[in-house]
């Protein structure tokens, strides 16, 4: 994971990526929104725009504009183009179906964690924990399970880059502290999440390794504090989630050789 320079890079696909975050995270907005929100030209948005939209990464309703479909076309190609999605995706839904929780698998990519598929079971917590979702690794279950698995020279790497930022007061902010934490995750298999990426949901996690014992990703069961306590949280879950991923990297290994 290295830094490139602004020397490296354009500045006018910089400003059309920007615009590409702006109206994702704005739902729908006008152009001159956007122009002020990015303080840059009406006119230079404007071209940037009709270009997005020739392409058909944007799409214009009257005044405003939102993502187009485009985006969904090339998040699919990704997803589905990652080797362990479909044995992930069945453990994912057999987990979700069994525990009723909702059950996510994550992957890390430079530094940060993205949600590759989610399923919600019959007693789920609806969060916002979407499909192409990113977030810090430090802070859930089932990215710091992959932190767990990385080199702590790419650990460090991660940290230097993305920060420890706090999501809220549980979350773990301090290196050595994170890096103790990382210890006790290796020797177990399990991470746990209390309440560390959102207030009053708790996960609990595993690593799954490819056949080079690399990190492929990270699966977890997620659900409300408050249900998730004593031996559910500390054994039941723990036992679940590592059967799961123990599983997975056998039909890895399989599918390999």
């Amino acid at each position: 994971m290295t830094d490139i320079s602004e020397n490296d890079t354009v500045s006018t696909v910089d400003t059309a990526i920007s615009i590409v975050h702006t109206v994702e995270s704005n739902s729908e907005i006008t152009l001159s929104e956007i122009a002020t929100e990015l303080d840059i030209s009406t006119s230079t948005v404007h071209r940037h725009l009709n270009t997005l939209r020739k392409h058909g990464y944007v799409v214009r309703d009257g005044t405003e504009y939102r993502l187009g479909m485009r985006f969904l076309t090339l998040g699919g190609g990704v997803q589905t183009d990652k080797q362990v999605f479909e044995l992930a995706k069945q453990k994912v839904d057999q987990l979700a179906t069994e525990t009723g929780e909702r059950v996510q698998f994550v992957v890390e990519e430079n530094g940060l964690r993205y949600y590759l598929y989610t399923q919600s079971g019959e007693n789920a917590v609806q969060t916002d924990a979407s499909i192409g979702k990113t977030g810090p690794l430090h802070e859930s279950a089932s990215s710091k399970a992959i932190l767990a698995e990385l080199p702590k020279e790419r650990v460090e790497e991660i940290i230097d880059k993305r920060g420890l930022s706090a999501s809220t007061d549980q979350t773990i902010t301090d290196r050595e502290e994170l890096f103790a934490e990382l210890d006790t995750i290796r020797e177990s298999g399990v991470a746990f999440n209390n309440e560390e990426a959102t207030p009053g949901l708790r996960a609990v996690g595993a690593a799954v390794c490819g056949p080079d014992n690399e990190p492929v990703g990270g699966l977890s069961i997620s659900g409300p504090a408050h249900r998730f306590t004593g031996d559910l949280y500390r054994e039941e879950l723990p036992n679940l989630v590592l059967a799961a991923a123990n599983e997975l990297e056998l039909k890895l290994a399989y599918e390999v050789d």
